[in-house]
């Protein structure tokens, strides 16, 4: 008897919390959308409390700190977001694209790589950052 009233609270409240995580990661894509980045940061924040394996949560708060200059917190959350998904492949391009910007060739070139190995959407972007990065080692 105890049993079954367990599960059936586990059950009453699971679809809450699930919609509770979709609501605030929908908040705060709208509001990253309309370039509210503070009010975003907030909502995907939220998101990450409940679902702590949310790499899209962790992504636009990348794309956040990115706005705000953060590059700390920026390439932070973009380890975060691999760590979670080593095959995220924006994710990838946009370290290889922060290490490039720090001069770190060496790096950039491996995660290009590894993007290269990978993937799907960004193959293009990954042709023309292997030719960025060999032309600015060689300067």
């Amino acid at each position: 008897m105890i049993l079954r009233f367990k599960l059936a609270l586990i059950l009453l409240c699971l679809p809450n919390k699930l919609m509770a995580n979709n609501i605030y990661f929908d908040e705060g894509l709208k509001l990253f959308n309309s370039k509210k980045f503070e009010e975003a940061k907030f909502k995907f924040e939220q998101n990450i409390v409940f679902n702590p394996k949310s790499e899209m949560s962790y992504l636009y708060l990348s794309k956040i700190f990115k706005n705000l200059n953060d590059k700390n917190l920026q390439e932070k959350n973009l380890n975060t977001v691999i760590l979670l998904n080593p095959e995220n492949e924006e994710a990838i391009f946009n370290l290889v694209k922060l290490k490039l910007e720090a001069s770190d060739y060496k790096k950039s070139k491996e995660l290009n790589e590894r993007l290269n190995n990978i993937c799907d959407k960004f193959c293009n972007q990954s042709k023309n950052l292997k030719i960025e990065i060999e032309n600015l080692s060689k300067n």
